[in-house]
C-alpha cells in the first residue's frame, strides 16, 4: 500500500525484493546492508476482507543483528521496519510510508499534486570492496567494478575519467566501503560511474530548469525521494541583448561575439540560481548529479553554445532536434564534476523543448478529448491533439502580452496593475495591483500601496482592460476607441487623431492608448490564427479543453482571454491554467528515464505546421483582429458573458487613426 499491488512470494523473501518484483519503488542505497535506512516500511495488522488475508507482525521476521544495529545507532520510528532485512513469513499488508522524505513519491509543485513514478538516471550504490591481495593482482578500480556487478547487477561499467586519479584514495578513506553514483541513460550506452564517495552517501540531487526567453525557473530536487527541496527564478539576462527572440538572433548576426556573450550570460544565471536554491535548502551544489533543461529553440541553441542564426530565416533549421545528452561540465555548469545534463527534444524550428516538456506534462496524446495546449510568451507555442493525432505550431505574438510595446506596460512586479474591471454604465474603472489584496475602490487601498505605488500595467491586466473596454462599449469590435464616448466620461481622452482611456490618474498617469490596443490585437490575432490552422489540420471546428501553460498563462482569466479572442470558443469550465507545464515536464524527465523515452517517441510522431508557409494564415489573422472574431461564433462564451452589440468604427487605421468619428452600430446577432 498505497499502490495496492499484490503478489505471492516464497517464505523468506525480503520485503524489499517483493516490492521490486511488484514494481513498487522502495529506495535502497546500501544494497540491503541495513545502513542507509531508506527502505522503511510498516506492517498493517488485522483482517483485511478486501484482500482476503489476515496481516500480522507475526508474519514478518524478527529484527536481526543488522536491523537492531541500525535502530540502536540511528533509530527507527515505532512500527517501522527495514524492508531489506525483514523477510516474509506469512500474509502481509505492507505500507510504504509517504510522510517522510525517505519514502515520499509525490511531487508537489505550487498547488498541483503530481505523482511521478521514479526511475531516475542516477542510482547510488553502496558496496564493500575486497582489499588488495598480492595473490590476486586486480586493480582497485577493477575490484570495485566486480563488486558492483555482483551486488547491483551492473555489467561492463564505464568510469568517468576524472575519477581515475582519486579512486584509490577514496577506497582507503572509506576503509573499502564506498558509495558509487551510476549514470544509466541513455539506455543504448553502457552505465557509467560518475561519482564516488568514501562510506555511505545517502543523498543525491538534480536540477530541473526551464530557460524561457524572459525568465529562467529552476527546481532543486532530491533524486532519491523525488521531493522538490527548493525553487527559484530570475529574469533571463539575455534581455539586454534583445527583448524578443528574433532581436537576439539579429544581435548574433550583427555582433561577432554576440553568441558567446549570450551563452555565457545564460549559463552564469543558471549557476547563480543554483547557488540560491542550494543555499536555501542547505545542499552542497557538488551533490547535484543530474540536470534536465527545457527551452525554446533559440534559447536551447544559445544555452548549448550553438549559433541560432539559421533559426532566424527559412527553413528555420535546427542544428540538433533530438534529445541531447552531455556532461554538465561541458556547459560550464558548476555541479558535481561527473554530473550529467539532458535536454528534451525540440519539436520544430520554433516549437522547442519547452513545448515538448509541456506536452509530456499535459499529455494530449494520452487522452481522447481534443486538447489545445498554449504557452503564451514572446513566441506562442501551440499543440493541439488527442491520442489519435497531435499537431504543433508557433505564432509570433511578440512581447506585448508581457508589457513591452505597451505605453504603460511593465513586467509583473509590485505596483503593477494585474486585474481591471470597468463599470459599463459609468465607465469608471477599479483595479488591483501586485502587492495589495484590495481593489482600488476599497477603503485602505491608498495606504496598502503607499510603499509600492501604482506603476504600470502587467500582462494579465492588459488582456483584462482591453476586454473590459470592449464589453463596456469604449472600443468597437475592430478595436477603435470610440471618441463619442467622451461625452459620457472624462476618462476618454483625445490623443492626437485618436483617443485613449485613463485607467489611473496618478503618478505616473496610466492610460490605454489606441496604439496599445493595436499591439494587443496584433499579438492575439497571431496566436488565434495559429490555433485556427491547427484546427483545420485536425478537421475540427471546436476544441474540448484548453490548457494555458507558462507563468503568464497562470494569471490569465480564461473569460477575458476568450472575450479578447485569444483562444477559440470553449466551455469556460474546460479552460484551465496549468502553470509552468514545461518545467513540470523537465521534472518528469529528471525523475524518470521512462518519461524521457516517452517524450522522445512522442515528438517523432507530432506533425509540425509552419505558419509562415500556410496561405490561410493571413486570412485567419485578419478575421482575428476583431473582438472576439470577425467570423467565428462564440456561443459558449455568450452563455457566460453579455457581449455588446456589434459596432464598427469605419475610420479605424493600423495606427489608430480616425477614431473620433462615431461609427455605425448594428445589432447583428451572434450565432
Amino acid at each position: 500500500m498505497p499502490s495496492g499491488k499484490r503478489g505471492n512470494f516464497p517464505l523468506g523473501t525480503p520485503v524489499l525484493d517483493a516490492a521490486r518484483q511488484l514494481g513498487v519503488y522502495v529506495e535502497s542505497v546500501c544494497g540491503g546492508r541495513a545502513t542507509c535506512g531508506r527502505c522503511q516500511i510498516e506492517v498493517q495488522e488485522g483482517n483485511f476482507a478486501k484482500h482476503k488475508i489476515v496481516s500480522s507482525n507475526d508474519h514478518i521476521s524478527p529484527k536481526g543483528p543488522k536491523e537492531e544495529r541500525y535502530e540502536r545507532v540511528k533509530g527507527l520510528p515505532d512500527g517501522r521496519r527495514l524492508s531489506c532485512s525483514a523477510t516474509i513469513q506469512g500474509d502481509l499488508v505492507v505500507d510504504v510510508p509517504q510522510d517522510t522524505i525517505i519514502n515520499a513519491q509525490t511531487i508537489r509543485k505550487a498547488a498541483v499534486d503530481r505523482h511521478i513514478e521514479r526511475n531516475p538516471a542516477i542510482q547510488l550504490c553502496f558496496v564493500e570492496v575486497d582489499e588488495p591481495d598480492m595473490h590476486k593482482p586486480l586493480g582497485d578500480l577493477d575490484r570495485l567494478k566486480v563488486v558492483l556487478e555482483h551486488d547491483w547487477g551492473f555489467k561492463n561499467l564505464q568510469v568517468a575519467h576524472h575519477l581515475l586519479a582519486d579512486v584509490q584514495k577514496i577506497l582507503r578513506k572509506g576503509e573499502w566501503g564506498v558509495t558509487a553514483s551510476i549514470h544509466r541513460d541513455p539506455e543504448a550506452e553502457q552505465p557509467t560511474i560518475i561519482a564516488l564517495w568514501p562510506g555511505l552517501k545517502n543523498e543525491a540531487y538534480g536540477i530541473a530548469c526551464d530557460i524561457g526567453s524572459t525568465t529562467i525557473a529552476i527546481h532543486l530536487v532530491s533524486l532519491l525521494s523525488g521531493r522538490i527541496v527548493a525553487s527559484s527564478g530570475t529574469s533571463n539576462p539575455q534581455i539586454r541583448f534583445g527583448e524578443d527572440l528574433m532581436s537576439r538572433v539579429s544581435y548574433v548576426m550583427m555582433n561577432p561575439d554576440g553568441r558567446e556573450a549570450m551563452t555565457v550570460a545564460v549559463r552564469q544565471a543558471i549557476n547563480e540560481l543554483t547557488d540560491k536554491v542550494c543555499t536555501e535548502a542547505g545542499v552542497d551544489r557538488h551533490d547535484i548529479l543530474d540536470s534536465v533543461f527545457v527551452a525554446n529553440p533559440i534559447m536551447h541553441h544559445l544555452f548549448l553554445g550553438i549559433d541560432p542564426t539559421e533559426l532566424g530565416q527559412a527553413p528555420f533549421a535546427l542544428a540538433v532536434s533530438g534529445a541531447v545528452h552531455c556532461a554538465a561540465s561541458d556547459l560550464a555548469l558548476d555541479f558535481n564534476q561527473g554530473a550529467r545534463t539532458y535536454l528534451l527534444p525540440c519539436i520544430a524550428g520554433h516549437v522547442g523543448a519547452d513545448a515538448a516538456g509541456a506536452t509530456l506534462s499535459e499529455g494530449p496524446y494520452r487522452q481522447d478529448k481534443m486538447m489545445l495546449l498554449v504557452d503564451v510568451g514572446t513566441n506562442a507555442e501551440i499543440v493541439l491533439g488527442n491520442r489519435n493525432r497531435v499537431v504543433a505550431a508557433s505564432s509570433p505574438t511578440g512581447p506585448a502580452f508581457e508589457g513591452a510595446e505597451i505605453s504603460s506596460g511593465q513586467r509583473a512586479a509590485p505596483g503593477a496593475i494585474e486585474r481591471v474591471r470597468i463599470d459599463p454604465a459609468t465607465l469608471e474603472p477599479k483595479f488591483r495591483v501586485i502587492g495589495s489584496e484590495l481593489w482600488s475602490d476599497e477603503d485602505g487601498f491608498a495606504e496598502s500601496v503607499a510603499d509600492i505605488g501604482v506603476t504600470g500595467i502587467c500582462g494579465s491586466a492588459i488582456i483584462e482592460v482591453v476586454a473590459e473596454m470592449y464589453l463596456s462599449g469604449i472600443i468597437s469590435e475592430d478595436g477603435v476607441v470610440d471618441g463619442a464616448m467622451a461625452e459620457r466620461s472624462a476618462r476618454i481622452l483625445p490623443n492626437g487623431r485618436t483617443f485613449s482611456y485613463l485607467l489611473h490618474d496618478g503618478t505616473p498617469r496610466i492610460t490605454v492608448t489606441q496604439n496599445d490596443i493595436r499591439a494587443i490585437q496584433l499579438a492575439k490575432s497571431a496566436l488565434y490564427a495559429g490555433v485556427k490552422l491547427l484546427m483545420e489540420k485536425q478537421g475540427v471546428d471546436h476544441v474540448d479543453t484548453i490548457s494555458f501553460a507558462g507563468a503568464f498563462g497562470s494569471f490569465i482569466d480564461p473569460k477575458y482571454a476568450m472575450v479578447l479572442g485569444l483562444i477559440p470558443d470553449c466551455d469556460l469550465s474546460d479552460v484551465k491554467a496549468v502553470g509552468n507545464a514545461a518545467g513540470t515536464g523537465a521534472l518528469m524527465a529528471l525523475l524518470s528515464r521512462d518519461h524521457r523515452r516517452e517524450i522522445e517517441s512522442t515528438v517523432q510522431k507530432i506533425e509540425k505546421i509552419e505558419t509562415a508557409l500556410e496561405p490561410k494564415f493571413q486570412e485567419h489573422f485578419v478575421h482575428a483582429m476583431a473582438l472576439p472574431n470577425k467570423v467565428d461564433p462564440f456561443p459558449k462564451l455568450a452563455e457566460q458573458v453579455t457581449l455588446p452589440p456589434r459596432k464598427v468604427l469605419a475610420d479605424a487605421a493600423a495606427e489608430g487613426g480616425g477614431g473620433r468619428r462615431r461609427g455605425r452600430e448594428g445589432r447583428r446577432g451572434r450565432e
